[in-house]
Formats: C-alpha cells, structure tokens, sequence
C-alpha cells in the first residue's frame, strides 16, 4: 500500500506507534505537552525518533483524545497541535504519519503537510470527510465505534457484537467506493474498547480471524486499554505485558497492524511471530 510515497507490504505485519498530543488520553494524556499547554515539538521528535529505532512503521498522531468520558476540542486546538508535529516529523525521519482524527479539515491540512494515512474512529462519517479522501490518493482506517467517546461506554448493547461490527465496517467500505476510495487503499479496524464491554471485546479477539472475509488489511489497537485491566487487574501503565499477548493473538489471526503505546516490545513479539512463521512455511 503506499502512504504518501511509502510504500509498505502489508502481507507482513506492521508495528504503528502512538503519539498522543493531548492532555487527557488515559495512558500518556500530557506527555508531549509544555507546562502552559503547548506541544512540545522537541520532545515529540524524540518520542517519534525512538519509536522508529524501536521498529515502528507507522506514528499515530491525535490531538483530540477519544477515551470514556473525552471532551472535545476545538478544530484549531486540534490543528494547532497535529499539524507542527507532522511537518517536524516529515522533515526528520522516513516513517508513514498517520493522523487519528474524524474532522474533514485537519484531514486535508495533514494530508497537505505530508501526512500518509488517515485513521478517523468514525469511519469517514462526518460531513465532506470522504469527498476529502477520495479527493486524495491517501489509505484510510475506517474503525467500529458504538456511540461516541464520550458516552461510548455507558451501555454498550449487541445481539450480535461481530455480525454488526462486520457490518458496519461492509456498509462504510461500499460507502467508500462510492465516493471514488478504492479498496487498495482501506484498512479496517474492529474498534477495541469503543462502544463495547469486555465480553464484546474478549468475543472480537477471539473471533478475529472472522474479518478475513473482508479482504482487507486488519488493524488492531488493544494496548493498555480497559479490557486488560478487567482481566488483569492491572492499572493502565502495568498493563504491557497483556497488550503484548494481545497483539501476538491479533498476529496469530491475520492482523496487519498493531497500533501500541510499547513499540520496542510489540516489534520483539513480531519479529517472533515472524521467524514462526517463516519456519512453517518452510515445511509446506
């Protein structure tokens, strides 16, 4: 797939590490951030320098944070954030950005300042974001989400968790292709912890393997979220080790990316998948 120039085989799989340029993401929420509440530029450059030597592909930019109970900002404090750190990104180091946003204008300004993938929890849905992708040639994430953040996780309800997932996800890619956004450049995403309980969740990982018959690349973030804590009792920082198990799960059945706040680990694991998986293919 090529994202902005970059191109990248996503018959192997891909580590996407997360830069969040927010106060109040609930793991890292104010990492990157000065004390009167301005990005840090300097310090995101190092974070973003030591995810790419850790193995990343792929940085998940996102000004605007989509936890539980997340209040919105405004479109300029998330274009004030997001877009400086892209170009010093993309002036210093050869990694495919990503931008985690649902708003059509930060799109098209990231898209502009060399951005290579969108990846909107909203799925294109809001008004003009798929006019502004498909008036691009950049890939989309097009993720699961019941509700909205802030509400998300109040009562999630489903007769079916992955029946309707998979079909949200069928609707939102012919909704694509309509608007000119060919497959070739569509990656899904099943929408871990948003709009959903353990159970729906713990029944998504492990039926994974289900979204193969979308024929689309698979990408999967689980890392620290609330699903490993009600397994493991664990507070969000504590919670490495299960995002890894995780993530080698989501490998095992066909996942194409996964996106991690713990790039060094995650790679380690896949480089093992990978070697596991290049020995049976050997003995075909």
């Amino acid at each position: 797939m090529n994202f902005a120039g970059l191109h990248l085989d996503l018959t192997y799989p891909h580590v996407m590490g997360i830069l969040n340029i927010t106060p109040d993401s609930f793991s890292d929420g104010g990492e990157l951030l000065c004390d009167n509440g301005r990005v840090d530029i300097d310090k995101s450059l190092r974070r973003a320098e030591q995810m790419c030597k850790d193995g990343a592909s792929f940085l998940d930019l996102g000004g605007e944070s989509t936890r539980p109970g997340a209040q919105t900002v405004s479109l300029q404090q998330e274009i004030d954030r997001v877009l400086p750190v892209i170009e010093a990104i993309r002036n210093n180091l050869d990694i495919c950005i990503s931008v985690d946003t649902s708003s059509p204008e930060l799109m098209q300004a990231a898209i502009e300042a060399g951005a290579g993938l969108i990846n909107d929890v909203r799925a294109l849905q809001k008004d003009n974001a798929l006019r502004v992708l498909a008036q691009s040639s950049v890939p989309v994430c097009l993720m699961h989400m019941q509700g909205e953040p802030g509400t998300m996780q109040e009562q999630p309800v489903y007769e079916d968790v992955l029946g309707e997932v998979l079909s949200f996800l069928e609707a939102r890619v012919d909704a694509c292709r309509q608007a000119g956004i060919s497959e070739e450049r569509i990656i899904i995403d099943p929408g871990f912890g948003f709009g959903k309980d353990l159970n729906h969740n713990l029944e998504l990982l492990n039926r994974l393997s289900e979204f193969k018959q979308l024929e689309l690349p698979l990408l999967v973030g689980m890392s620290r979220k609330r699903m490993l804590g009600a397994v493991t009792g664990r507070p969000e920082k504590d919670r490495k080790a299960a995002g890894i198990a995780a993530a080698v799960l989501a490998l095992m059945q066909g996942a194409s990316i996964i996106r991690t706040h713990d790039v060094a680990e995650t790679h380690d694991a896949m480089k093992l998948f990978q070697a596991l998986r290049a020995q049976s293919l050997k003995s075909i």
